[in-house]
């Protein structure tokens, strides 16, 4: 019974989800096939084989008057913004990786892969102080952002780099071949790890912003997102310690598309993971669950890039039909949609003990569906309950899992206000929970209140409100672009 209650919600929700997204805009500058996109938090950059770096205002999707940026000479493969989205690289069959002040366009430095091979990726580290270089004959060059100097090189065995990603700690990186190899290095450039992932060759790799915590050992994990010429995307788990190493996992393989896959991104809150294919589509998929969300079938050639904003809800995806298309997720969530009689059954505190059932299984907590059955636990209950009550009442002898819980119960009791006010979640200050007047972005990527983040960084709390990891720096950049759709929310809703 559980089974098809469960079944059946997760059809329901599905079927309203994929309401929930519409194109609405189509970048139709380049001359040739688009081979990457990236945004900043004001900005979208893309480019193309037609040599050029072509920049974007979120605002309203108009070309900066800088733009396009023109200095390579061959085709440019790669373009990334650095975490504060003041300076923009971009790498080329040129065997240069050239970085860019975004403010005017102007080149800062032009740093030459020392075999001279075609430069086919490029990716900041999280601190900003290292960009990373990957060639067609298989070299890896570690630069000091700051120097614009080589720092380490190395190199793969097989195959070209095609591909790379940072863990969000930045201990260490993972760049993926042609010839199908993960490679794991840390930041001072020693291979930790290389495994076969992909038998026909990788074309892509990433890496979730948010940590995965084992309640059980305490340790905190990452996923990373890895496909390829062989159809399918891999989802592996990462960690790193100095005291226990590092250690790759392979999770889970998504078959979504029926031909090679050439891109694939995480959303920054985590919860969806983007691909696009050789089949023409593009494909959104719920972490969590593995569902596919959204099936985007609107280019007409291959699809090689996707990527979410990092503040907002927009994905834009690039293809070898010269266009990139800018989608933008409905910011009502599922529960919103519904009809308010429907709504209010929806609210936890109203669940009966089979839709706590629901909950538990789709948070990955199925052992404790019968714990809690036993116990007449309903939404009410399940929303009071208290370290004190899973230890003495529910009898759950793990402190891990207890913990685990607890967190989950903690992120419903989070969405239940979030739900309770109307206020899109995305408007809310993750310290405050409330509307934000003044949102700044973070070193860790997240916007928050200014007053908010002051107050936490003065109590010498240099570690991130949303990751719990140390902060790379403490500069808070004003985050226009998510205060003007604040306001043209408050518009709308204040009538």
């Amino acid at each position: 019974m559980i089974l098809l209650v469960f079944s059946a919600l997760v059809q329901d929700i599905l079927l309203q989800i994929r309401n929930m997204v519409k194109l609405i805009h189509t970048l139709a500058d380049h001359g040739d096939d688009v081979n990457c996109c990236a945004f900043s938090s004001s900005l979208l950059a893309t480019c193309s084989l037609d040599k050029t770096i072509r920049l974007y205002s979120l605002s309203d999707f108009t070309e900066l008057p800088h733009s396009p940026l023109k200095l390579h000479t061959y085709a440019v493969h790669c373009c990334c913004f650095s975490p504060s989205g003041h300076i923009l690289a971009s790498c080329s069959t040129d065997g240069t990786t050239v970085l860019w002040n975004t403010q005017n366009g102007e080149p800062l430095a032009v740093m030459e892969q020392p075999s001279g091979s075609p430069v086919r990726v490029c990716q900041f580290s999280p601190d900003s102080t290292c960009l990373v270089s990957g060639a067609a004959d298989g070299t890896v060059v570690l630069w000091n952002a700051q120097s614009y100097k080589l720092y380490r090189c190395g190199s793969v065995k097989d195959g070209s780099l095609v591909a790379c990603a940072f863990s969000p700690d930045g201990n260490l990186f993972v760049t993926g071949s042609s010839c199908g190899d993960l490679t794991v290095w840390d930041d001072k450039m020693r291979c930790l790890h290389s495994e076969k992932a992909h038998d026909l060759g990788i074309t892509c790799c990433d890496f979730s912003s948010q940590p995965v915590s084992d309640g059980e050992q305490g340790l905190q994990y990452f996923r990373l997102a890895s496909c390829g010429q062989d159809c399918q995307i891999k989802i592996w788990v990462v960690s790193f310690t100095h005291i226990l190493g590092f250690e790759l996992k392979y999770k889970s393989t998504l078959s979504g598309h029926c031909a090679p896959v050439l891109a694939c991104a995480f959303s920054h809150n985590g919860q969806m993971l983007v691909s696009g294919s050789v089949d023409k589509s593009v494909i959104v998929y719920d972490t969590n669950t593995e569902n596919i969300l959204h099936t985007l079938t609107q280019h007409t050639r291959y699809v090689t890039t996707c990527a979410f904003a990092p503040n907002i809800l927009l994905l834009a995806t690039g293809s070898m039909d010269k266009t990139v298309n800018i989608w933008q997720f409905d910011l009502e969530t599922p529960c919103q949609a519904r009809s308010a009689e429907d709504e209010a059954k929806q609210f936890p505190e109203d669940w009966s003990e089979d839709d706590v059932s629901v909950w538990l299984c789709a948070q990955g907590l199925n052992d404790l569906v019968g714990i809690f059955k036993m116990n007449n636990i309903d939404g009410r209950e399940l929303l009071n309950l208290t370290k004190e009550s899973l230890a003495d009442d529910l009898k759950i002898e793990s402190l891990g899992l207890r913990s685990k819980v607890l967190r989950k119960i903690e992120e419903l009791r989070t969405e239940v206000k979030t739900l309770s006010s109307g206020i899109p979640d995305e408007f809310l200050c993750p310290i405050t929970r409330e509307l934000m007047k003044d949102p700044v972005i973070a070193s860790d990527g997240y916007s928050y209140e200014k007053e908010a983040m002051e107050n936490w960084i003065s109590k010498k709390k240099r570690t991130s409100p949303m990751t719990n990891l140390v902060l790379p720096s403490v500069v808070l950049t004003p985050n226009r672009t998510l205060k003007m759709a604040i306001s043209r929310w408050l518009e709308t809703h204040q009538k």
